[in-house]
């Protein structure tokens, strides 16, 4: 016998792969409560439509039939005749005006402020040089009986004043001299030369913080308490 040789060829065999199907998405439900909501809201927004297009003032206007009770009514309520003739009598209480009383004063009176009196202390003067203004107004305080605590007081005065300077003149014032008089001429009752005169000017000086003041230390005291005397 013949020998027979064959091929052998391969068979492909198919294969069925199975594919995943793909799930549809669920469907979102609305829930009931959403649905009621949305109903009441519909019912609500129809509800005010209707009644402001029937009648916006409903209920706003009072009936005509309204009545307010008067609390008064002219109309006489009940009638009655008598017979017969009658005498009335009218007769008015009488009464007196009196005028008010007006109030009394009352007079507050103020507080007593205790004065601060100042002590007219002044630093010692010392024993001036002969011949000067100061030299005169030291003879002329003790001719008035005055000591030398008087006179440190004038010196301490007049310091401040003029500076025993006997043409001061005080521009904005017009006081002159020694004493600073304002004006200057009230010094002319005690001599005609009060311009120039230390003398002059003391003299009338000491008169008038005497007449005044009573003495050097109480004009020293008012200029320290008012800043002039």
């Amino acid at each position: 016998m013949g020998r027979h040789s064959g091929v052998l060829v391969p068979v492909k065999t198919a294969v069925a792969v199975a594919t995943p199907m793909k799930r549809p998405a669920p469907v979102r439900r609305r829930s009931r409560s959403h649905a009621a909501l949305f109903a009441f809201a519909f019912a609500a927004s129809a509800a005010f439509i209707l009644v402001n297009v029937v009648d916006p003032y409903s209920g706003a206007t009072a009936s005509p039939y309204f009545r307010v009770p008067q609390a008064y009514d002219p109309a006489d309520v009940q009638a009655l005749d008598v017979a017969g003739e009658y005498e009335v009598t009218i007769q008015r209480d009488g009464y007196d005006v009196m005028a008010k009383p007006e109030p009394e004063p009352v007079i507050i009176e103020p507080a007593a402020v205790e004065e601060e009196e100042s002590s007219g202390w002044a630093p010692p003067a010392g024993n001036p040089d002969p011949g000067t203004a100061q030299a005169i107004a030291l003879d002329m305080v003790h001719a008035r009986g005055w000591g030398d605590g008087e006179f440190s007081c004038l010196v301490a005065l007049w310091d401040r004043e003029s500076g025993w300077n006997v043409y001061a003149s005080n521009s904005s014032s017009g006081a002159y001299g020694i004493p600073q008089a304002l004006p200057g001429s009230k010094m002319g009752s005690a001599g005609g030369d009060w311009e120039t005169n230390p003398a002059t000017q003391i003299a009338w000086g000491l008169g008038y913080i005497g007449d005044r003041y009573g003495s050097p230390c109480g004009a020293w005291a008012h200029s320290e308490d008012a800043g002039w005397y």
